[in-house]
Parts: structure tokens; sequence; C-alpha cells
């Protein structure tokens, strides 16, 4: 018997210490803006993501929601740290790279084709995966909450300290970088997609029909995680220039929406169909995950120190290793 069998205390912290490390893993070491050996960067992100996905999670779970509030919550959060906590959506320079220039409108401050990026990055890979991954882990726990209440404020107060403190200290060094309308208008976004969240609750399943099989929910993911990340990589002005395909703003942002409306509405009719279970909720998140992990490897580290090739492919390679061990895990789990 291991350590951890026979510490209950060590079983019951088990999901939320692993929440807390694999949604700052997944968001960004697995994506390969940063390698493994950056500790630094890692323990410093786990407030901000692992924090916001565990709070997230235990705030839905505790109120008897599930994933559709799970998912607006998830876009709330993405778009406050990009508006807010790192400025992305107004910083046309953010991290050496012309980010904005790609489908830039003058009135908005921001390009429409790096908000379709950011809020499908973060709903999806920074909140989303890490919390299906280990909500699967956690079997019998899956939908229960995992912090007593002193626990799930605590970790409400961290998330809450570090995105007023972050958003202080960017707003410090790079003051603010686009008009009040600007910022107004996202804090519209964001306060509306949590009234959203909050209106959402679980529905039985209604759709006709049986939910296809686990595979082909996987290769699905697969797919639309593909299209995803090379779509963006068509511009050859932004962090992807790899492909470097031209596609006039205007198309980016229909496939984008296209996208986005074809996977929600498959997603939503298939998790409504009798024969739905934890494993068709592990192969989109598996779809998903994996599709970080090639991704990893083409795309250009964002740090601001060079970064050798060799460690990034080694990197890449530890952490791909790494989430394929935790999907056969995960499976393993599903399946006894």
């Amino acid at each position: 018997m291991t350590t951890i069998q026979r510490n209950p205390r060590l079983v019951r912290a088990a999901p939320t210490i692993g929440l807390l490390l694999l949604a700052p893993l997944v968001a960004e070491f697995l994506m390969g803006n940063f390698p493994i050996t950056n500790v630094a960067v890692l323990l410093s992100m786990i407030p901000l993501y692992g924090a916001g996905a565990l709070f997230i999670r235990e705030a839905v779970r505790r109120t008897g929601r599930g994933w559709p509030a799970m998912l607006a919550f998830g876009l709330a959060y993405g778009m406050f740290e990009e508006a807010f906590l790192t400025q992305t959506l107004w910083d046309e320079n953010w991290a050496d790279t012309r980010i904005l220039d790609y489908g830039y409108m003058p009135a908005l401050g921001t390009a429409l084709p790096w908000i379709m990026f950011m809020a499908g990055v973060h709903t999806i890979w920074s909140i989303s995966v890490p919390i299906a991954i280990m909500e699967t882990l956690a079997g019998s726990r899956r939908t229960t909450p995992w912090l007593k209440k002193r626990g799930f404020w605590t970790v409400a107060v961290i998330f809450a300290l570090y995105s007023v403190l972050g958003t202080a200290t960017t707003a410090a060094g790079k003051g603010l970088l686009t008009g009040p309308l600007q910022y107004i208008g996202a804090a519209v976004v964001v306060t509306a997609l949590v009234v959203l969240g909050l209106r959402l609750r679980p529905s039985a399943p209604t759709a006709e029909g049986k939910a296809p099989g686990p595979w082909a929910v996987f290769a699905f993911a697969l797919v639309a995680g593909a299209i995803f990340v090379l779509l963006y990589a068509v511009d050859p002005t932004g962090l992807s220039p790899w492909l470097a395909i031209p596609l006039p703003t205007w198309g980016s942002v229909l496939i984008y929406l296209a996208l986005f409306a074809t996977v929600g509405a498959v997603v939503a009719r298939w998790s409504h169909r009798s024969g739905w279970s934890d494993a068709h909720r592990l192969a989109l998140a598996a779809g998903a995950m994996l599709t970080y992990a090639w991704h990893s490897f083409p795309w250009e580290p964002v740090t601001t120190e060079p970064v050798s090739q060799a460690v990034d492919l080694t990197s890449n390679a530890i952490l791909t290793v790494g989430a394929l061990v935790l999907l056969v895990i995960a499976a393993r789990r599903v399946s006894t």
C-alpha cells in the first residue's frame, strides 16, 4: 500500500493539489510557452491558473451547476486575465510579438482574431481540460466539493488578491494601454458571462439516440483542436509564423465563430443523449490536451530570456509523455 493510500488526508487533498499544478502546466507549459525547467514561473502561476481553475470548479460543484456554467466562468476568467491582468487585448507588442497587427480594429482597441484565440485558449485549455482530467481521476468525488468552506474561501481570496495585485502591477508598469470605454466594455462582458454562468443549470438527457463511442468523441476533439490552433497559425504576423498562410481577417473570424458554434452544438447534443459518460468527457479533454502536446513542438516559447532548441524540444517531449501517462491513468480510472 502506497503512502497516499495510507494517508486519508492526502487522499482527500490529492485532487485539489493536482488541479492547482495541472492548470498552469497545461495552460502555459504543455502549450509550449515555457520550458519545464522554469520552475519559478510554474510556482508564480499557481495562484492564477491553479487557484482560478479550483475556484471555478468548487463554485460550480458547490452550487449544483454543471459544465455549461463551468464554460461560462472559464470564458469570463479568460477575458478578465487578458483585458486587465496581462492586458494582451490592448498590448500591440506583448512579449515582443505583434499580436494585434492581424485584424486590428481601432474602434475596439484590439484585434478580433486575438480575442477569439484567447477565448478558446482559456475556456478550454486553461480551465476546462485540467478540471475534466482531475475530476476523472477523483472517481466517485467527481462532482462533489473537494474543499471545506474555509478552504474554498481561502482559494477565492488568494485568486482575488493575485488578480488585483497583478492588474495593479501591470497597470503600473505599462500604464493604461487603451481608452476607458474599452476597459468598461471588457468589464461588462466579464460581468455578463458571470451572470450567465450563475443562471445555467445542468439538464437531463433529452436528445434522441445514443451518444457516439468515446473514441469517436476523442477523434472529434483532435480535429477541432487542430483547426483551432492551426487557424491562428495562418497569420504570418502573429505568434505562429510556422505556417504563414495568409487569411483575411474576416475569414479567420468567421471560421472561429463557425468552429465554436459547431463544437458547442455537437457536444451539447451528444451530452444530452443516453450513454454519455465520464469516458466521453475524458475523451474530449484528452483530444484537447494532446492538441497542445503536438502543437508545442513548432510553437516558439514566449519567454523574455532565450531558450535553446534542445531545452525547448526536450521540455515538450517530457510534457507530452507526462500528458500521455496522465491520460492513460485517467482512462484506467474510468474503466474500473
